[in-house]
């Protein structure tokens, strides 16, 4: 066991945040035909793909899943891509997905791609909010709020043992 990590959420309680935040997804679209779950390449994109599988449960909603792919670690030098045709997002409902919103950088510079396409309106949803904003980012959708000093580190672990730690 890593002594120099806290954990903050069970498997358990990472299924039940997600489920939470499928359902006021849904409740905050319910009058959309469709909706697009735009995932931050990596953990959040994992993120996006859990949120598709609770929606399709409890909705009839039809989603579109997208990967926005930029380097995290140089985004204002990263080419921000995503694996649709911008047309595909016509009038559509983006939710922008990362597992922890930190200064919020990466999100401001994922949201590239969505600017020049005729999107109807754009969310933010992610797991943990630390609330260290340095850029205008404020989550739709958070699944849990934690304080932490700007030296920690969130880490999140998706998929079968989901698991938040803090180091």
């Amino acid at each position: 066991m890593d002594t120099n990590r806290s954990h903050v959420l069970t498997s358990t309680q990472v299924l039940q945040k997600i489920r939470r935040i499928a359902f006021e997804i849904y409740e905050n679209n319910f009058s959309e035909k469709s909706i697009v779950l735009a995932g931050i390449d990596g953990q959040g994109y994992a993120l996006a793909k859990m949120l598709e599988k609770e929606l399709k449960a409890i909705s009839p909603l039809t989603i579109s899943l997208v990967k926005v792919s930029l380097n995290k670690l140089s985004p204002v030098q990263s080419v921000v891509s995503i694996n649709v045709d911008e047309n595909e997002l016509k009038r559509k409902c983006i939710i922008l997905i990362d597992d922890v919103l930190n200064t919020g950088r990466t999100l401001a510079y994922a949201l590239k791609p969505f600017t020049i396409a005729e999107i109807k309106k754009i969310e933010v949803a992610v797991l943990v909010n630390r609330s260290h904003t340095l850029f205008p980012i404020v989550p739709t959708y958070s699944g849990y709020e934690l304080a932490t000093t700007l030296t920690d580190h969130v880490e999140v672990k998706l998929g079968k043992d989901a698991s938040v730690y803090l180091r």
